[in-house]
């Protein structure tokens, strides 16, 4: 099965469930994928987490009954996963702007989220500089956080860590430290939901070294592995952010390989990161 398939499998697992409680791991199974790797790619393609698509979705549906039948309002907040008339309205307001009582009055605008389809369209007009690269393994060293994919905390705690890690010096002081093939400071996923309740990733900025670790650091075993390596050209967040979104949205679809799981890179070399003509690149395992 194609990523394509794969994904659009998900997407009808839950449209087709969204009265029932949904489960993440369920979801993420449809597509053959581990947790984090579904919502990582979903969020990376929609700009919105698995969590805020079905929030959406179901408040929408639960707009439309609203509009359309008599049922009573505390009936529809139970039906779409909600236990309290407060709870539900509070997030009917925040989506909708009206109170579901204005909207069965059709006193206000609604807003709309619709399925999402996916649909083959033209694109790969501009070109993506890649290649292929085969490496043993190797290490990195570096500080590692914990975060929960749930609700997109990870997306909100990571940009949070890079911050830290400049104010503290932490990343001048890998940049010295480097002497690996790899010259810069890389962020690596580390995928630890196969031992978790709920989906949970360790986060690492590091960079490549061999010797004796240093103290105030660990060090990480990156596995063997046969690696596509995009460049990235722009100023960050935004340039990386569009790579991303062509290679789950283009290169994959176009290609035999599929992301291996393991750990990915996001390599941040020397340089002005806020400048237009900044390098970086993505380091992805694929099988």
């Amino acid at each position: 099965m194609g990523w394509v398939e794969s994904l659009q499998r998900a997407i009808d697992y839950m449209e087709a469930n969204l009265l029932e409680p949904l489960s993440i791991e369920r979801i993420a199974k449809q597509a053959n994928v581990s947790v984090f790797h579904f919502q990582r790619t979903f969020a990376i393609l929609t700009d919105i987490t698995v969590g805020e698509y079905i929030r959406r979705r179901r408040l929408t549906l639960a707009a439309q009954e609203l509009s359309n039948t008599s049922s009573k309002i505390i009936d529809i907040a139970l039906k779409y996963g909600y236990d309290t008339p407060e709870a539900f309205t509070k997030a009917f307001r925040r989506q909708h702007g009206i109170t579901p009582s204005q909207a069965r009055n059709y006193s206000g605008k609604l807003k709309s989220y619709n399925r999402l389809m996916i649909q083959v369209s033209l694109k790969g007009a501009d070109p993506m500089n890649y290649k292929i690269v085969e490496r043993e393994s190797f290490l990195v060293v570096g500080v590692k956080r914990e975060f929960s994919c749930v609700n997109g905390e990870n997306l909100i705690g990571i940009p949070k860590m890079w911050n830290d890690v400049h104010a503290d010096g932490t990343n001048d002081l890998l940049v010295k430290l480097n002497n690996g093939q790899i010259k810069g400071v890389v962020g690596v996923c580390v995928d630890k939901s196969s031992n978790q309740s709920e989906p949970i990733i360790d986060y690492w900025i590091a960079t490549e070294y061999s010797g004796e670790t240093p103290d105030g650091l660990m060090q990480l075993d990156i596995p063997a592995s046969k690696w596509v390596t995009f460049e990235v050209h722009g100023a960050m967040p935004d340039a990386i952010q569009k790579v991303w979104k062509q290679i789950f949205s283009e290169w994959f679809p176009s290609n035999q390989y599929k992301p291996a799981g393991t750990p990915e890179l996001e390599v941040y070399f020397e340089g002005d990161p806020w400048s237009p003509d900044y390098y970086s690149e993505i380091w992805i395992p694929i099988k």
